[in-house]
């Protein structure tokens, strides 16, 4: 470990330590002849800055927090690369938490980040959030916070989200578009905005295109909406409603597990029950057949969050306003083969 101190350049030199810190500094008033034997005994004696003290003095400590439900997921894997490679060009060091979609561990996560001073923080909700005295209490420590993904309305902070009443409802309305008309849904837990604007998104779609709402439709993934839900799920919908002709599934991880099932006991998809998913995982492409889903932007969600954390933090260091935004990306759907119907050429 290397212990080299500025009294140890400055003795080197036979100069002041306060002359010593100016050099390296790059005060205006050292002349360029000292600053250069300065920096050049500081590199033969491996001097290395004392990180702690420089965030002593400048208050900040260059690093964000960011807690995710999941990492297996790709959703939020392509949202770190968007917050890493953001960190990363703006100078900042990231620590990453999982919250394993428990409120508890996300409590002690923000804890503990605020044990670490961390400038800022950047969190996906659990699906068990449903108070959110620990974000404002951060917020009220005067450490800014982003929200992505699953979000709370009633917290007072900047946000980056897509519309997920918007894509759900552009999703069954494809279906509807395409000819199906029972239409089910896997959806999440009450707790989580995004599993309760798909479900609204889905609902009202099917109003809109004057097809009944059907309670019995909608079946609860409350397994984290994974593979297992899916599966489990696909189940039980096709031993209740032996008419079914598609599924709007919360998550992709849940599609996937649906069409597993209907594999496994020969239902050909989407010939007699089309698949519809939702974030385009990239698993989508590797099952077969290969899932329609909606693309939800994880990179940009996590590059704009990032972005307007750090611009956060460095407008609360000049002591200015922070004027919290809302961002809404895009989604689109992608059109693959669990919703195309096998058209009969007439012979």
């Amino acid at each position: 470990m290397n212990d080299t101190k500025l009294i140890d350049i400055a003795a080197a030199l036979g100069i002041s330590v306060t002359t010593v810190s100016k050099a390296l500094k790059g005060y205006s008033d050292i002349s360029k002849t000292t600053r250069s034997r300065v920096l050049e005994m500081a590199d033969t004696m491996n001097y290395r800055p004392n990180a702690n003290a420089v965030n002593l003095r400048t208050n900040e400590t260059k690093t964000i927090g960011v807690i995710i439900p999941a990492t297996v997921h790709h959703f939020f894997s392509s949202v770190l690369n968007g917050i890493l490679e953001e960190a990363e060009n703006r100078g900042y060091l990231v620590i990453i938490l999982q919250s394993n979609e428990k409120y508890e561990l996300e409590k002690k996560q923000i804890a503990l980040l605020l044990q670490k001073r961390v400038d800022g923080i950047l969190i996906s909700l659990s699906n068990e959030t449903d108070d959110f005295s620990h974000i404002n209490a951060a917020i009220k420590n005067n450490t800014p916070v982003v929200l992505f993904d699953k979000i709370a309305k009633m917290v007072d902070c900047s946000k980056v989200v897509i519309n997920d009443r918007k894509a759900a409802y552009d999703a069954v309305t494809y279906l509807i578009e395409k000819g199906y008309k029972k239409i089910a849904h896997f959806r999440g837990s009450y707790v989580p905005q995004n599993s309760i604007d798909r479900f609204l998104g889905y609902k009202k779609a099917l109003e809109d295109r004057g097809i009944a709402y059907d309670p019995s439709l909608v079946y609860m993934c409350d397994h984290n909406s994974d593979f297992e839900d899916g599966y489990v799920c696909a189940k039980k919908l096709v031993e209740d409603h032996k008419d079914v002709d598609a599924v709007f599934a919360i998550t992709d991880l849940v599609a996937i597990g649906i069409i597993k099932y209907l594999n496994e006991i020969n239902i050909k998809i989407p010939d007699q029950i089309a698949v519809f998913g939702f974030s385009n995982w990239f698993m989508s492409t590797v099952i077969s057949p290969k899932l329609t889903t909606i693309d939800q932007p994880g990179y940009e969600i996590g590059h704009r969050a990032a972005s307007i954390l750090i611009d956060e933090i460095a407008q609360i260091k000049e002591h200015l306003p922070v004027t919290h935004q809302i961002v809404e990306l895009p989604t689109h759907i992608i059109e693959r083969e669990s919703t195309l119907k096998t058209v009969e050429v007439p012979a």
